[in-house]
Protein backbone atom coordinates (compact mmCIF):
# COMPACT_ATOMS: atom_id res chain seq x y z
CA UNK A 1 0.00 0.00 0.00
CA UNK A 2 1.21 3.32 -0.74
CA UNK A 3 1.58 6.03 1.48
CA UNK A 4 -0.02 9.47 0.73
CA UNK A 5 3.29 10.84 0.07
CA UNK A 6 4.16 8.25 -1.95
CA UNK A 7 0.84 8.18 -4.08
CA UNK A 8 2.28 12.17 -4.45
CA UNK A 9 5.69 11.93 -5.58
CA UNK A 10 4.45 9.54 -8.38
CA UNK A 11 1.63 11.57 -9.14
CA UNK A 12 4.34 14.32 -9.38
CA UNK A 13 6.66 11.72 -11.39
CA UNK A 14 3.59 10.79 -14.12
CA UNK A 15 3.01 14.60 -14.64
CA UNK A 16 6.01 15.60 -15.43
CA UNK A 17 7.36 12.64 -17.24
CA UNK A 18 4.47 12.96 -19.27
CA UNK A 19 5.28 16.92 -19.77
CA UNK A 20 8.52 16.52 -20.86
CA UNK A 21 7.84 14.29 -23.22
CA UNK A 22 5.09 16.55 -24.83
CA UNK A 23 7.31 19.24 -24.80
CA UNK A 24 9.98 17.26 -26.70
CA UNK A 25 7.43 15.39 -29.29
CA UNK A 26 7.46 16.94 -32.56
CA UNK A 27 11.16 17.98 -32.67
CA UNK A 28 14.40 16.84 -32.99
CA UNK A 29 17.59 17.48 -31.19
CA UNK A 30 18.98 20.12 -32.76
CA UNK A 31 15.54 22.25 -33.10
CA UNK A 32 15.31 21.60 -29.32
CA UNK A 33 18.99 22.85 -28.37
CA UNK A 34 17.52 25.89 -30.17
CA UNK A 35 15.06 26.21 -28.14
CA UNK A 36 15.48 27.59 -24.87
CA UNK A 37 11.55 27.80 -23.27
CA UNK A 38 11.34 23.77 -24.55
CA UNK A 39 15.38 23.30 -22.99
CA UNK A 40 14.30 25.29 -19.69
CA UNK A 41 10.88 23.90 -19.11
CA UNK A 42 12.09 19.93 -19.75
CA UNK A 43 15.23 20.63 -17.62
CA UNK A 44 12.28 22.43 -14.82
CA UNK A 45 9.96 18.57 -15.45
CA UNK A 46 13.66 16.54 -14.89
CA UNK A 47 14.41 18.72 -11.87
CA UNK A 48 10.85 17.82 -10.27
CA UNK A 49 11.18 14.14 -11.07
CA UNK A 50 14.45 14.20 -9.33
CA UNK A 51 13.37 15.79 -6.15
CA UNK A 52 9.80 13.67 -6.19
CA UNK A 53 11.75 10.63 -6.84
CA UNK A 54 13.14 10.82 -2.88
CA UNK A 55 9.65 10.72 -2.14
CA UNK A 56 9.18 7.27 -3.20
CA UNK A 57 8.37 4.50 -0.72
CA UNK A 58 10.57 1.69 0.04
CA UNK A 59 7.91 -0.86 -1.58
CA UNK A 60 7.74 0.96 -4.96
CA UNK A 61 11.74 1.30 -5.35
CA UNK A 62 12.16 -2.66 -4.17
CA UNK A 63 9.50 -3.70 -6.88
CA UNK A 64 11.00 -1.68 -9.61
CA UNK A 65 14.46 -2.52 -8.94
CA UNK A 66 15.36 -1.43 -13.19
CA UNK A 67 14.66 1.99 -12.42
CA UNK A 68 17.68 4.21 -11.53
CA UNK A 69 16.10 5.46 -8.50
CA UNK A 70 19.35 6.73 -7.04
CA UNK A 71 20.46 8.46 -10.07
CA UNK A 72 17.36 10.38 -10.72
CA UNK A 73 17.76 11.53 -7.42
CA UNK A 74 21.21 12.66 -7.81
CA UNK A 75 20.44 14.11 -11.16
CA UNK A 76 18.72 16.88 -9.91
CA UNK A 77 22.01 17.78 -7.92
CA UNK A 78 23.54 18.33 -11.03
CA UNK A 79 20.18 20.34 -12.67
CA UNK A 80 20.33 22.51 -9.79
CA UNK A 81 23.87 23.01 -9.23
CA UNK A 82 26.49 21.89 -11.76
CA UNK A 83 24.18 23.82 -14.33
CA UNK A 84 26.95 24.52 -16.40
CA UNK A 85 27.45 20.93 -17.08
CA UNK A 86 23.97 20.79 -18.22
CA UNK A 87 23.74 20.54 -22.11
CA UNK A 88 20.69 20.17 -24.37
CA UNK A 89 21.69 17.13 -25.60
CA UNK A 90 21.55 15.15 -22.04
CA UNK A 91 18.05 16.67 -21.58
CA UNK A 92 16.82 15.76 -24.63
CA UNK A 93 18.55 11.81 -24.13
CA UNK A 94 17.07 11.24 -20.80
CA UNK A 95 13.48 12.88 -21.87
CA UNK A 96 13.21 10.90 -24.59
CA UNK A 97 14.88 7.38 -23.61
CA UNK A 98 14.18 7.33 -19.92
CA UNK A 99 10.26 9.01 -19.45
CA UNK A 100 8.60 5.57 -20.76
CA UNK A 101 9.41 3.44 -18.03
CA UNK A 102 8.92 5.94 -15.23
CA UNK A 103 5.33 6.62 -16.65
CA UNK A 104 4.98 3.33 -17.07
CA UNK A 105 6.17 2.26 -13.37
CA UNK A 106 3.96 4.99 -12.03
CA UNK A 107 0.82 3.96 -13.79
CA UNK A 108 1.02 0.57 -12.18
CA UNK A 109 1.91 1.51 -8.58
CA UNK A 110 -1.03 4.15 -8.94
CA UNK A 111 -3.21 1.46 -10.67
CA UNK A 112 -3.34 -0.51 -7.19
CA UNK A 113 -6.55 0.32 -4.74
CA UNK A 114 -5.81 1.20 -1.23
Amino acid sequence: MLSERGRDALLGILDNAEAALEFTAGIDADAFAHDRMRLYAVTRCLEIISEASRRIDDGTRTRHPHIPWRQIADAGNVYRHAYKNVTAEMVWRVARHRMSDLIVVCKVELSHPD
